[in-house]
């Protein structure tokens, strides 16, 4: 280290202490929203910017609640010199009455098996790989850049009139620089050196299991250089609620099958059933779904298009079966199933379906007869987990024709099979007009230039034989998945899903390793960030763009990476299983918060609706009506994005959601009454949990659920005579005509004789 580098650290010691100090080592932690890339030292050359909401200099504190994972970054800085043989551990937490959250010490011989084993992993370490942004995604932020603004923040080139960049790529503050994005278990990564004048970041999950105590917790990062070490104190504070083990805002990614995956695996396309290879393969496969729902992602690991074609691990993801502690899962929703089904997705049903048709009518009578065959299959199971299946009859297709016919056909059928929902991705406003049998409609873009997207929504949610779905995601409206954009953006797109009401959110592929679509074939996805589209030259007539070509775009189609690739041996971990993107940890925090969103929601619309509006005041549909728009095209809506893109402004909100949540928890607890008979509630109250209540002697019991109208809309206990002592009732959160109730508040009422105990429940789901 050179004179002048001692002295520069000396006067950050001297003047400010927003970092420790670790031999050649300067550390501090955020929340991992906004992105550090690796050739950033802000610590060594800006003391006060790394202060945030998680680190205040010398302590991390976190917050969160049971059943939620929550997650920091701890960055460390090495100027100017290597910094080698460097280990990080974080020790367990210390809270109430000694319960303890901690992690696992794997056995190091044994890892391929043991990093996929979640039992008593509630603390998991992670080790993150960068990749170099050699060129803007077009499929997030369009092919031409007619408004600045449209771009991450750190990639807005200046902006001059009607907010058109000026300049070329290298005016880009972030141009080729590298940006954090594979979370790769630290295990495999121990020890590490950093290398000169950058940084590297560690990732800290935490999963809160249902079963702690609210409260506040205590334990330590030690970070060791050799034989130095550097302890930082870290703090959880618990919070007195659950989330829900199906998330509110629920999701769908096509996880692929076998085929996509097993050719980094095991070399082999095609692996023969039975083969130790498509044993393997099927293993492998089992890990992607549990990684997925600890993300609480619903990852769709298969493409049956007949119930016979489903494989046990698909039933078992259907069932929960998978995500149990003895398949080696644990974390939010144990036990609980994916609650989605895609039969055929992208269309690939028809060659199993029309396979023996040689005529409409054939066509038509096989739709009903394999659609009768899904139904009867789904009424025969135990699926416990409230779970959407539909036909995915066709993708991104303007042959509308076609897919009413297909819909129509479906809709029409004289057997159960009529049950089965149709889906397409299509504009929801074609949808309408074009196919008006079709039950789901699947969105890409939903800017409302004409003014008509309020009445369009309206159509499908309040149309109980309809939803409205969304697909991966594009800036202006809502987040994008690109790599490069802000560590927030699919927050927003989470939070943008609670507050219009859309049912799922559909993106399209997490291991598009080959990327067949453009002719690129094969990536290396642990070094190139783009993963569709065609790289062919630096741009010429648009410099603004970098490195471009036909969709040109980073980590489309990859939330996860190979834990094996034979395809590329130099970036080969050898273990049977794959690694999170920090996209889908970024993503999982997001719909988390529509968890939070919901609770609170429940409990204080009004205020919740203000924070709603206060974060995002405008998303998808509520921009392009009545902005500035270019005379020649009225779809080049220019404006600013509405949301903040600092991680604190959103820390706030959620601990604003969660005063909510437990202020709204209190004042059930002090409304108890003492009467006799007793009931009691869980709150919130999730479908299929149990009230209980007690009676002092012998009498007649009626118990009745009214909504927030007082509507009477279910009959639990009717008049039945019932001894002294401790009764309970499990009920499935279903009215009398055994539909399920929606989300909100209700009031159970227990009556016996002259007596009524009267509460308040919220229902989640």
């Amino acid at each position: 280290m050179n004179k002048a580098t001692n002295i520069r650290i000396i006067l950050i010691l001297l003047t400010f202490t927003p970092s420790l100090i670790h031999a050649d080592l300067i550390i501090w932690a955020n929340n991992g929203q906004d992105k550090v890339t690796q050739d950033e030292l802000r610590a060594t050359t800006n003391a006060e910017s790394v202060i945030n909401s998680v680190w205040d200099g010398s302590q991390i504190s976190v917050f969160g609640a049971k059943n939620e994972v929550i997650a920091f970054n701890v960055i460390l800085e090495s100027p100017v010199t290597q910094t080698d043989n460097i280990r990080v551990t974080m020790s367990s937490l210390q809270g109430p009455h000694n319960f303890t959250i901690s992690g696992k010490a794997l056995d190091t011989a044994n890892l391929t098996d043991e990093l996929f084993d979640f039992n008593g992993r509630n603390i998991e370490l992670f080790y993150i790989r960068y990749l170099q942004i050699k060129g803007l995604s077009l499929l997030s932020y369009g092919s031409t850049a007619y408004d600045e603004r449209h771009t991450p923040k750190r990639f807005q080139r200046p902006i001059g009139e009607y907010f058109i960049g000026q300049g070329t790529w290298y005016d880009r503050p972030d141009h080729d620089k590298f940006y954090p994005e594979i979370a790769v278990p630290l295990e495999l990564h121990t020890p590490f050196s950093i290398a000169p004048d950058s940084n590297q970041s560690i990732w800290i999950d935490i999963f809160i299991p249902k079963t702690a105590l609210a409260g506040e917790y205590t334990g330590t990062i030690s970070i060791y250089q050799g034989t130095n070490v550097t302890s930082i104190p870290v703090q959880l504070s618990i919070k007195a609620f659950t989330l829900p083990d199906i998330p509110t805002a629920k999701t769908m990614v096509h996880g692929g099958n076998i085929r996509h995956t097993s050719l980094r695996y095991v070399d082999d396309l095609w692996p023969n059933p039975g083969s130790p290879e498509y044993e393997k393969m099927e293993e492998i496969s089992i890990r992607h779904a549990q990684i997925g729902h600890r993300h609480k992602i619903s990852l769709l690991r298969c493409d049956a298009s007949t119930p016979q074609n489903l494989t046990s691990e698909a039933k078992d993801q259907l069932t929960g079966e998978l995500f149990t502690s003895e398949r080696g899962y644990d974390g939010p929703g144990i036990g609980t199933g994916v609650n989605v089904l895609s039969i055929g997705t992208y269309g690939s049903w028809r060659s199993d379906w029309f396979a023996d048709a040689s005529t409409e009518e054939e066509e038509r009578q096989a739709m009903w007869e394999n659609a009768d065959a899904w139904v009867n299959w789904f009424t025969s199971q135990n699926i416990q987990t409230p779970t959407e299946y539909f036909l995915y009859l066709i993708d991104e297709s303007t042959d509308y024709e076609q897919t009413e016919k297909w819909a129509g056909w479906l809709k029409s059928n004289p057997g159960p099979g009529k049950a089965l929902k149709s889906f397409a991705t299509i504009r929801a406003p074609a949808a309408i007009s074009e196919t008006p049998s079709l039950n789901i409609a699947s969105c890409w873009s939903s800017r409302d230039v004409l003014g008509i997207w309020d009445s369009v929504a309206t159509h499908f949610i309040s149309n109980p034989d309809k939803k409205l779905h969304f697909y991966n995601g594009a800036r202006k409206e809502r987040g994008s998945f690109a790599t490069e954009d802000e560590g927030i953006s699919l927050r927003v797109t989470a939070w943008a899903q609670f507050k219009k009401k859309i049912d799922r959110w559909f993106f399209w592929h997490a291991t598009y390793y080959n990327d067949s679509q453009s002719g690129s074939g094969q990536t290396n996805v642990f070094r190139s960030a783009r993963t569709y589209g065609v790289d062919d030259h630096l741009q010429i007539d648009d410099a603004a763009r970098g490195r471009t070509g036909w969709n040109y775009s980073n980590g489309d189609g990859v939330l996860l990476y190979p834990g094996t690739d034979i395809q590329f041996p130099e970036d080969n971990y050898g273990v049977n299983g794959p690694f999170a993107s920090l996209r889908l940890k970024l993503w999982r925090r997001g719909i988390q918060d529509a968890d939070y969103l919901a609770l609170a929601s429940s409990i204080n619309p009004t205020q919740t609706e203000a924070i709603i509006n206060r974060i995002i005041p405008k998303v998808l549909w509520e921009y392009g009506a009545g902005e500035v728009s270019s005379q020649e095209d009225p779809t080049w809506v220019k404006y600013d994005i509405s949301w903040s893109y600092d991680p604190d402004v959103w820390e706030t909100a959620r601990l604003e959601l969660a005063d909510i949540i437990e202020q709204g928890q209190s004042n059930v607890k002090k409304t108890t009454h003492t009467l006799s008979p007793s009931l009691s509630i869980p709150n919130p109250f999730y479908a299929h949990s149990t009230l209980s209540y007690s009676l002092s002697e012998q009498s007649p019991v009626s118990i009745q659920v009214y909504d927030s109208k007082g509507v009477r809309v279910n009959t639990l206990v009717d008049h039945k005579d019932k001894n002294a002592g401790i009764h309970s009732i499990l009920w499935d959160g279903k009215n009398r005509s055994n539909q399920p109730l929606t989300i909100g508040v209700y009031y159970v009422s227990l009556r016996s004789g002259t007596f009524v105990d009267r509460k308040k429940l919220v229902l989640f789901k």
